[in-house]
């Protein structure tokens, strides 16, 4: 009897679906450079189809090459319109690239395709609360989290939307049960203790942090975020310890090191670096306008008032009108609402946060917006200006006398620069602190480094208070003629009324 001979296997055709299963997995792993090749093989063995384009889109966009990006997902819906996945992901291409209105486009589309795809409907709730629309966010993300509530970022956006819609303790509510399915995810815990302290709970915000160290999901953030709370408590030691390990986690992050300067743990800078401020506003954007009016925040006031005094003509009838004007630090553009009843001619807002200056363009009251650090874009500046405002910026300065000469070259003889600092030790007897989410220094607390001579000092929070001594020899060293000096309440911390001073000072006209 013969055996039958068994014909010998042929080589295996790769399989284009598990390869492409393979690429989506390493790109969500981060491993971009492992990926690409494989693309290569894909396209090589399977003609142009949506999913080939989904998937070179998503890979560009993790590259950071968010115009080939987008090319690729067009020429991808050209190919198939109805692919929820690529209008999921031009989505989130269009928003990278500032395109909101086109995100949401896109977005709402993939919801009418696929009713109950839960990561589309989480999608169009980002978009949504990017544009300022929590009300109608929260039904997307609500449906979204209820499908699959093991997605931290889903989470945390619908925590956002809930508290921006006026319901902080429904957020906290949904960030701590988010953080009992998933402990290890730090950045749920970090969200949850900013809601804790935006809340002004710092002792919450404090037991957070706590237990993210206690089980071993802490990273720089949640100790610097410790460290913040403690010293709104008034627990400067256990602050101090806190930030330090922050320090040793994040030896080099701007955030971190600013903060651990502020509790005295590292040598004294003159100015907040700019890094640490993009970072603070483009995070504190979408709520800084209501926590300042829970602060009881003044300075756009005052600033206004001093402009009537020196420019009266500005509110009375007649075709004469003052600029271009600079609103240094414009933030979320509380200065230009502030005047928009004056007769400016090109109001211009200058701002380090692209989160702060889309706030701030919202309100369609500036000539122009100018994503630049303040220093650099006065150093490059040509603009004569007639008024440059600072309201409530040069706080984030310790040294004014590089800044001041800067200001000073930009404006013509008779040129007015008005500002606020807040003061050293103020008669008004209040706390110097800062206005982000903290509590007060305390005038007490808060003078672990006093000015000591040099005319300013830095608080626990983060921001510099002044001596009007120091401020005036700065101004006439820069060039100035210091024409007006008051002492105001800039706002309230903590019921206790914050101390501040508002400058007038002009250029005088035989320097020009």
């Amino acid at each position: 009897m013969h055996a039958t001979a068994t014909p010998a296997a042929g080589p295996t055709r790769p399989d284009p679906g598990h390869l492409a299963r393979r690429i989506r997995e390493m790109i969500a792993g981060g491993r971009v450079h492992a990926a690409r090749p494989l693309l290569g093989a894909l396209r090589r063995m399977a003609p142009p189809s949506a999913e080939i384009s989904d998937i070179a889109g998503l890979l560009l966009l993790r590259e950071g090459r968010i115009p080939e990006a987008l090319a690729e997902l067009d020429a991808g819906l050209a190919l198939d319109s109805t692919s929820v996945a690529l209008h999921i992901s031009r989505a989130d291409a269009r928003m990278q690239a500032q395109d909101v209105l086109g995100a949401a486009a896109d977005a709402a589309e993939a919801v009418i395709l696929a009713p109950g795809n839960a990561q589309a409907k989480a999608v169009l709730g980002v978009v949504l609360l990017e544009m300022n629309r929590p009300e109608d966010a929260l039904p997307c993300l609500r449906e979204a989290v209820a499908a699959e509530p093991r997605r931290p970022a889903w989470v945390r956006a619908l925590a956002a939307a809930l508290e921006q819609n006026g319901d902080a303790a429904g957020a906290a509510a949904v960030l701590d049960a988010a953080i009992a399915q998933c402990p290890g995810d730090v950045a749920l815990r970090t969200a949850a203790m900013m809601t804790a302290m935006r809340r002004r709970d710092f002792t919450a915000a404090a037991e957070l942090a706590e237990a993210a160290r206690r089980q071993g999901v802490a990273d720089a953030c949640v100790f610097g975020l410790h460290g913040h709370a403690l010293s709104s408590l008034g627990r400067h030691d256990a602050a101090s310890e806190a930030y330090a390990e922050a320090l040793k986690l994040a030896p080099e992050d701007p955030y971190v090191r600013h903060l651990v300067v502020s509790a005295g743990l590292l040598p004294q800078a003159s100015r907040a670096p700019a890094p640490y401020l993009e970072t603070v506003f483009d995070g504190y954007a979408g709520r800084f306008e209501s926590h300042l009016i829970g602060l009881q925040y003044r300075v756009p006031g005052l600033l206004r008032a001093a402009v009537l005094d020196r420019f009266p003509a500005l509110a009375e009838a007649g075709d004469a009108a003052l600029g271009p004007v600079l609103d240094l630090g414009c933030g979320t553009g509380l200065m230009a609402v502030a005047l928009s009843d004056l007769k400016l001619d090109r109001l211009v807002g200058v701002d380090i946060s692209a989160g702060m200056l889309a706030e701030a363009q919202d309100k369609g009251l500036y000539h122009s917006l100018v994503h630049a650090e303040l220093e650099a874009f006065l150093a490059r500046d040509t603009t004569t200006w007639p008024l440059i405002l600072a309201a409530d910026v040069f706080c984030y300065f310790g040294v004014l006398d590089d800044v001041l000469p800067l200001v000073h070259a930009r404006l013509p003889p008779g040129g007015v620069l008005m500002f606020t600092v807040e003061e050293c030790d103020g008669a008004q007897g209040g706390a110097q602190g800062g206005a982000q989410d903290g509590a007060q220094d305390g005038a007490k607390d808060g003078a672990h480094q006093d000015a000591g001579g040099r005319g300013w000092r830095l608080g626990r929070q983060g921001r510099f208070a002044h001596d009007a001594d120091y401020v005036a020899r700065a101004a006439i060293a820069a060039g100035f003629a210091v024409r007006t000096v008051r002492r105001e309440v800039l706002r309230t911390e903590a019921q206790a009324n914050v101390p501040g001073l508002l400058f007038v000072l002009e250029r005088v006209r035989h320097d020009g």
